[in-house]
């Protein structure tokens, strides 16, 4: 059943001082005083409504793997907590205090294209633009850029968690919204994430697997979205699938790969190492395949000490099971790899569980089609356009 979703009406005061700051913001775009700009580019982007939490970094990298196939991608993000400060573009020699995070997650899973860091999306856009043809990307990602208005994306993704979704949210401090939930008629493409599924999880295909994920959807979206939430935004539901754990270096463990199932019947305990805005969801996945889970959670995108690290190490020696092991998220695990505090004993114990986006049977063809059909009608008029433009001159 959907969790009920906690209003500290007691500082809805302080919400309604925030939203009226909101307000005069959006209003400021909306009469063109602020500016806000278009590319000659489809520029697509991925954002929420309330803070943390919905999935971005996980569909983004569903869109590059999807749209890599066929076009130059390149990814634009902030670089939320990088320890530097305008237009970078990721190489070689970039880690997660350079670029951020979830930056340098995508950087390291997809090589083969631009991920670039700017607060300033605008400047970020331009700088990418001005390389050579050859090298120039064809499809742009925003990352979390569903208020930077500055940016008017040809595409527009909005991610809302099925169990707290924004329409029953309210504002900051009191909700999680940065703005109000009417303001989702921006987007042209809502997606409901961590749509829960029954345990275990059937296999794919056949009425079965879809009727099952109908009916959690249901179970979890009970109140129906009011007709303004979205406006005209198409609506797709989508679950995280947790994929084979994998070490965080590679270079000091044997095993590459490893099934959380076996570590099951092995009896394995587990310490979860989460800075996470929800840590909740690995931890309840974690549960189903041990019977001695300690967790040490963390704020989202916490930098770990030598300190944290400590204490990770004392609280893990404590385990009594000789099969133990420390698990993370790929988003910690990009954090840790660089951290010179932890010690060789325990690296080849450390692993982390990546995921992967799932959309509802039936669906996925639907948005694949609406992202490629998008790319290329832009691209199209682009080229009618241009030759109209020459025609005249």
């Amino acid at each position: 059943m959907a969790n009920k979703i906690k209003i500290n009406k007691t500082l809805l005061p302080l919400s309604w001082l925030y939203g009226w700051g909101v307000w005069v913001r959006n209003k400021l775009f909306d009469w063109k005083i602020l500016p806000v700009e278009k590319f000659d580019i489809p520029v697509i982007s991925i954002g929420n409504l309330a803070v943390g939490g919905t999935g971005k970094t996980p569909h983004t990298e569903y869109l590059i793997r999807l749209l890599s196939r066929k076009y130059r991608v390149a990814v634009l993000s902030r670089g939320y907590k990088r320890k530097t400060r305008g237009f970078i573009l990721a190489d070689k020699n970039a880690d997660s205090r350079s670029i951020g995070d979830e930056p340098y997650q995508m950087h390291r899973k997809f090589p083969e294209i631009m991920v670039a860091v700017d607060s300033d999306r605008r400047r970020g856009i331009r700088n990418l633009m001005d390389f050579p043809k050859i090298q120039r990307p064809e499809v742009i990602l925003l990352d979390d850029a569903f208020q930077h208005r500055y940016v008017k994306p040809s595409l527009s993704i909005l991610l809302t968690d099925s169990r707290r979704p924004f329409y029953d949210d309210c504002l900051l401090p009191a909700g999680r919204l940065r703005e109000p939930a009417k303001n989702s008629k921006r987007a042209d493409i809502i997606i409901f994430t961590k749509v829960p599924l029954p345990q275990p999880l059937p296999s794919r295909g056949g009425e079965q697997y879809s009727e099952m994920i109908k009916c959690a959807a249901l179970l979890e979206l009970q109140s129906p979205p009011p007709l303004w939430a979205g406006g005209k935004g198409e609506r797709y539901y989508t679950f995280f699938r947790y994929k084979g754990l994998l070490p965080v270096f590679p270079e000091e463990n044997q095993i590459q790969k490893e099934s959380i199932e076996r570590l099951k019947k092995e009896s394995y305990s587990f310490l979860l190492l989460a800075g996470l805005a929800q840590p909740e969801d690995l931890v309840q996945y974690l549960e189903k395949y041990t019977s001695d889970l300690q967790t040490m959670i963390y704020p989202d995108h916490h930098d770990f000490s030598r300190k944290d690290i400590g204490e990770v190490t004392e609280k893990f020696n404590t385990i009594q099971n000789k099969n133990k092991w420390i698990i993370t998220s790929e988003k910690d695990a990009v954090r840790l790899m660089h951290n010179p505090h932890i010690q060789e004993e325990i690296k080849g114990l450390i692993y982390y569980l990546p995921i992967e986006v799932v959309f509802e049977p039936g669906q996925e063809e639907l948005f694949t089609q609406k992202i490629d059909d998008h790319v290329r009608n832009f691209k199209r008029n682009r080229i009618m356009a241009e030759a109209a433009d020459t025609r005249r001159h």
